[in-house]
């Protein structure tokens, strides 16, 4: 049996998974009615965000301090998946939140033979919650969770980095991934969850920059990006 299907953890994702959809019904509910309204785009939605946020990218996220925003079971054993799949012993997360797909990637890492999840998460109630989450799964001795900016806590990968998740403040995608880029090793997998900044995905879309990249039909629209560093 995994680590993911055993019950210290099946029963731990169960509770979290009910949790979020509850948590975040009415922001979702708020999103679609936004696409809904008269000449309204995703384009449009998404562009004004990324305005916002490279405005105060912290103001925007804090409104969310008490949502999951967490990915789906569905996208959760894909990462499983992947980690087991590329055997992953390094992996970091940028927008660890409630430490929904944490769980997924460190079962991975417990079932490869262990390793180490850096994440990084700069709400102070969601580390604390993300903590107790992996402690109440058995898998806190395997995760690091550092509270601050990505783009300082994650300046240091703390070695080769096998898989990295970019699932936070959607304009810090490129700036996150240029930082951890360095300890990316060859092949390693590199997932954009919300991925739908275009800077972003023209970067990792161009060869030049030693990435093969194609969009994910899992969760269509929620912009799942799979990338393999090849260069």
């Amino acid at each position: 049996m995994t680590t993911l299907a055993g019950e210290r953890v099946a029963k731990v994702l169960t509770k979290l998974h009910r949790d979020a959809e509850a948590s975040d019904r009415e922001h979702v509910e708020a999103m679609m009615s936004s696409l809904g309204a008269p000449g309204a785009s995703m384009e449009d939605l998404i562009a004004g965000l990324l305005a916002e946020e490279r405005s105060d990218y912290r103001a925007v996220y804090h409104r969310y301090a008490g949502n999951y925003l967490a990915v789906t079971p569905t996208y959760g054993r894909f990462l499983y998946a992947m980690a087991r799949a590329c055997k992953a012993t390094r992996i970091v997360e940028f927008g660890t939140s409630m430490g929904i797909s944490t769980i997924y990637l460190a079962a991975a890492l417990r079932d490869n033979g262990g390793g180490r999840l850096v994440g990084s998460e700069f709400e102070p109630g969601k580390v604390a919650r993300a903590r107790a989450n992996l402690e109440a799964a058995g898998l806190g001795d395997l995760v690091e969770i550092r509270e601050g900016d990505a783009r300082e806590t994650l300046k240091d990968a703390g070695g080769e980095v096998d898989l990295l998740l970019v699932d936070g403040a959607f304009s810090l995608y490129l700036p996150v991934l240029k930082l951890v880029e360095p300890y990316l090793r060859p092949g390693a997998v590199v997932l954009g969850e919300n991925a739908f900044d275009p800077d972003y995905l023209d970067y990792v879309r161009d060869p030049a920059n030693g990435y093969l990249a194609q969009t994910l039909p899992l969760d269509e629209g929620r912009g799942n990006e799979f990338a393999v560093r090849v260069g």
